[in-house]
């Protein structure tokens, strides 16, 4: 059946919601003493003003404005701004190094920058940009000086404000002629391997996103979401939508060391997350109970066996009643009760994407009675394409498909998507285009995986990282890794090597926080990271949990040899995506020395 959208654009769906609830609260942010919040009339105020600022600035039709800045209210009033004066957003990360930065606002052909500071606007080279004409600051002073002319974001919603008092009627004339094949964003993959990719999505693709979540039930009007996700990232920008489409009120602050904290505070019923902050609430949980030792730690564990239990019978479709029911009660009461307070007490729905989540943390996390809808999509795909709904949750999938989205899977076992979500194309590489769209316009997505019987998609691996051994074995690294995160509750990250290696072997980094506890009353407590992660005592815990993992492992995956790395995966080090994506080619640049030390005296072939 084909999925009705009654939305030509993204500021027409922005405008209706306006239109349809002016008084609602629609974001908040961090303010001196506690959240503030903006009505929809507020925020359609205000990205009118900016959209009619950038007009002033020369900003037409699907013309490029890029946005470098954390996820904050200014990034949203940004977009909407963009969008609204006709034109299509450049996302920029704000981690990314100077040199890709230039790349990405040269080869988008954004002609305005909106950038959060002087130290985002130091990292482009203005000599390598002269069709860049404006230089747009959220935070501190412009310089009067500069070239190309700065200003700042406050500056151009006044001027804005002025030429609307004129013109009351240009930025409704300029969304009626937005159409849906229009540019609306481009959105540089953050590239595992090779330089990013623009990719080029469209108004029609993002405006199916809004409503697609809104039919699945993931977001309800009464619902109050916590956005903290990158909102560079194909992830924030598809939830944006489904904002406007459902119109419901989303706290929105980036700043991911606050997140414990402010969940206490905004005590949202909705949040979506990649799977590293549930490992680290899951690592959090563990640690504590083992720290705690005794009674605390046993009565842990038997919440815990009882909830996998109870989760075990519902999701073979069998009832949980009598005695579990009575003993899962008393769980919830002695144990899950502390972990839901930990995230607001208020939690109707989590959802994890953007990397895989581990079938054990899943099961961990419906125990606790805080069931994680995993969901997949790419960032040519418009982030959103499966996802678990809320009651029909099966651990281990990504889910059903959205909307009217078609699915099939190539004879190598690769998903194949095609519908109103997928990409134009690449900008400025046809021949990359051609090969990930075919002519038939099926999107080759990299990704191996298989359909159940009810239509629920599991990705079990990237094509691309499949390991092939040089006994001619093939190994899928994601599923071994997330399996040793859920046994070993001291780990931060693990990556697998192997390919074209006579044996598998890992490189695993420990979780900061996590070791704090393990190191407690012992002679490792209160020494840096990296004397830890040297530490005899380290490998030899280490060492216990990766025997454990390979006796759940078939014998060619099993792990021969690790090391424990002297610090945490990072984006500066191009180790790790700012989605959260391990980029391997960077990790074993990096510690090159480290993985051919484990491998001395092996016979590698190719």
């Amino acid at each position: 059946m084909t999925l009705d959208v009654p939305y030509r654009s993204i500021p027409e769906m922005f405008f209706k919601r306006v239109e349809a609830t002016p008084d609602k609260r629609a974001f908040g942010y961090p303010g001196g003493s506690g959240p503030v919040w903006v009505s929809w009339r507020e925020v359609g105020d205000r990205a009118s003003a900016i959209a009619a600022g950038l007009r002033d600035l020369g900003v037409g039709p699907e013309d490029r404005v890029a946005i470098m800045a954390n996820t904050r209210l200014d990034w949203v009033l940004a977009d909407l701004g963009i969008m609204c004066a006709g034109a299509a957003t450049t996302t920029v990360y704000p981690t990314t190094e100077a040199e890709d930065a230039t790349y990405i606002v040269r080869d988008s052909g954004s002609t305005v920058v909106i950038a959060e500071d002087a130290g985002q606007v130091a990292k482009l080279t203005s000599t390598e940009l002269p069709e860049v004409t404006h230089l747009v600051l959220i935070d501190g002073p412009a310089d009067p000086q500069a070239t190309p002319p700065q200003l700042t974001l406050s500056e151009l919603e006044r001027r804005g404000g002025e030429t609307l008092a004129g013109k009351p009627d240009l930025v409704s004339t300029v969304v009626a002629a937005v159409e849906p094949d229009h540019l609306a964003t481009l959105i540089y993959t953050s590239g595992t391997t090779g330089q990013p990719k623009g990719v080029e999505l469209l108004h029609r693709g993002w405006c199916w996103q809004g409503v697609a979540q809104g039919e699945l039930g993931l977001m309800r009007p009464d619902d109050l979401q916590y956005l903290w996700l990158p909102l560079s990232h194909s992830f924030g920008k598809t939830l944006l939508c489904g904002i406007l489409h459902v119109g419901l009120p989303t706290y929105v602050d980036g700043r991911v060391d606050k997140l414990v904290d402010n969940l206490a505070v905004i005590r949202p019923t909705l949040m979506c997350a990649a799977p590293r902050v549930f490992e680290k609430v899951y690592n959090r949980a563990v640690t504590t109970a083992r720290a705690a030792g005794g009674a605390k730690a046993a009565i842990f564990g038997w919440a815990v066996r009882v909830g996998r239990e109870k989760v075990a019978r519902e999701q073979a479709g069998q009832p949980v009643s009598g005695w579990l029911a009575v003993r899962y009660r008393l769980a919830t009461r002695l144990v899950f009760h502390k972990l839901q307070e930990r995230l607001g007490g208020r939690i109707r729905v989590l959802v994890s994407g953007s990397a895989p989540l581990s079938k054990e943390i899943g099961e961990f996390f419906a125990a606790a009675g805080l069931p994680i809808l995993e969901g997949y999509g790419l960032t040519e795909t418009s982030a959103g394409n499966y996802v678990n709904r809320p009651g029909a949750l099966k651990i281990g999938t990504v889910g059903q498909p959205l909307g009217d989205l078609e699915t099939k899977i190539a004879q190598d076992g690769e998903v194949l998507l095609r519908g109103a979500p997928v990409m134009r194309g690449y900008r400025n590489r046809p021949e990359e285009t051609a090969a990930a769209l075919g002519s038939d316009g099926w999107f080759r997505t990299g990704d191996i995986g298989d359909l159940d019987p009810d239509g629920y998609l599991r990705i079990t691996d990237r094509k691309k990282d499949l390991v092939k051994t040089s006994g001619g074995k093939y190994v899928a690294p994601s599923r071994i890794e997330g399996m040793f995160k859920t046994i070993c509750p001291y780990v931060s990250q693990a990556v697998v090597v192997g390919q074209a290696r006579n044996f598998c072997t890992m490189l695993v980094t420990l979780d900061p926080d996590a070791i704090v506890s393990w190191t407690a009353g012992g002679p490792l407590e209160g020494q840096p990271y990296a004397q830890i992660a040297a530490s005899a005592e380290a490998e030899s815990m280490v060492g216990r949990y990766l025997e454990e993992l390979n006796g759940k492992l078939n014998r060619w995956e099993t792990i021969k040899k690790f090391a424990v790395l002297p610090r945490d995966l990072s984006i500066e080090d191009g180790e790790i995506t700012p989605s959260m994506k391990v980029r391997r080619s960077g990790v074993e640049a990096n510690f090159a020395d480290t993985i051919d030390a484990m491998y001395e005296g092996a016979v590698a072939q190719a």
